[in-house]
């Protein structure tokens, strides 16, 4: 009964996630958590909220170690996931009598929780803190992009959730080559990581998820073809190294574009196409997603052999003229590139400075599975008066 009534004094209804007024933010609400302390300003935001709450006597004990059912239960409802469809025991030893049961069992459904070997959660025992990174790595949906160098070289436990929230900032090391990642975390660390997590959370990006999509898995994403700089296309692996999901960030403003690939269930390929639009909204950039079918005109190259290209006429293979002067996208070493813009058989006529001309046949295919059109050149011969 002891132990049921410790579990229930945990446990942190939310009620609402308004913000904190600044009157609150000042005022001390526990006697154990002063002003001064670190952690006084998520403790007293997230118990504003009612995220979190404190013991019968009044006091928060901020040493406390907070357990990986109580972690659960608070991430839950600072993410807003409803548990109230949830159905049978996931883990052999959260019944679905258990205090946090609804959302252990709907952090579990989502993903973002997992137990151990043995098929159990052990929701009473301290978290730690690698595994803390882990829930809010998945929970918060936080930037993967974790290439920092590795301050805590030596340490057994040090996961690519723990390199990220190290570098957004959401908690330090224990010592500037440390991090203690089996060590548990207490109320008040806790508190100040998830306030620090929920202002890192990515508010201006998108998530593309293969779910979302209806698909099993995503096995590529194409993000080099339509205005790259304008965007940032990060990359989550799941299970089994697969990709899970592409988080896209905005970098400036413009319009980019993104091909993702993936797979149903039937293992058959897809493609989803889109353009991705970067707004500076308030100062702050937004990046939104736009579905789309387009396909971008091929930019075709054709092997001029560095010699300076003076005009350039392509037809169709009947001689129907397309274009009389093709204008020069580029040259690139010996090629020169030009724009085509609708797929089919052409043939390219080009004068040279020095007189010469040379024909090349051009072939432009569509593309369902990129931005842009396939082109493919290749000379045939000197022009002729045909």
């Amino acid at each position: 009964m002891k132990k049921k009534l410790l579990t229930i004094v945990g446990a942190l209804v939310l009620a609402c996630s308004l913000p904190m007024s600044g009157a609150a933010a000042g005022k001390q609400l526990f006697p154990d958590v002063p002003p001064t302390k670190h952690y006084a300003e998520a403790v007293n935001d997230l118990a504003t909220r009612t995220i979190i709450g404190g013991y019968p006597d009044g006091t928060f004990k901020p040493g406390n170690s907070i357990t990986r059912g109580q972690a659960a239960a608070i991430i839950a409802k600072m993410i807003g996931l409803e548990t109230w469809n949830v159905k049978g025991q996931k883990f052999k030893d959260v019944p679905t009598s258990y205090g946090f049961y609804k959302a252990i069992a709907k952090m579990a459904e989502e993903g973002i929780i997992g137990g151990y070997p043995d098929g159990s959660f052990r929701p009473d025992e301290p978290i730690k803190r690698k595994n803390m990174a882990a829930i809010l790595v998945k929970a918060f949906d936080l930037p993967r992009d974790g290439k920092v160098n590795n301050p805590f070289k030596g340490e057994v436990g040090i996961t690519q959730d723990v390199l990220i929230i190290y570098k957004l900032g959401i908690t330090s090391g224990t010592t500037p080559t440390t991090f203690s990642p089996n060590a548990s975390i207490t109320r008040g660390q806790a508190a100040k990581m998830l306030v620090a997590t929920e202002k890192v959370r990515v508010t201006n990006g998108v998530t593309v998820k293969a779910g979302d999509l209806g698909w099993n898995a995503i096995t590529a994403v194409i993000d080099d073809q339509v205005n790259p700089s304008v965007f940032r296309a990060v990359r989550v692996a799941g299970k089994k190294d697969t990709l899970s999901q592409v988080q896209l960030l905005p970098v400036k403003e413009g319009t980019g574009g993104v091909v993702i690939w993936g797979n149903d269930t039937d293992l058959a390929m897809k493609y989803q196409k889109y353009y991705i639009h970067v707004k500076n909204v308030g100062g702050e950039l937004r990046l939104t997603l736009e579905k789309t079918n387009d396909t971008l005109p091929a930019v075709v190259k054709l092997n001029t052999k560095y010699k300076f290209v003076k005009h350039i006429s392509l037809a169709t293979t009947d001689g129907e003229i397309v274009s009389d002067n093709v204008k020069v996208d580029g040259i690139e070493y010996n090629f020169t590139k030009i724009k085509v813009e609708k797929p089919g058989e052409y043939i390219a006529s080009v004068r040279f400075d020095t007189g010469e001309e040379t024909r090349y046949s051009v072939s432009v295919s569509d593309s369902e599975d990129s931005f842009l059109y396939g082109g493919y050149a290749a000379e045939i011969g000197p022009a002729t008066n045909e």
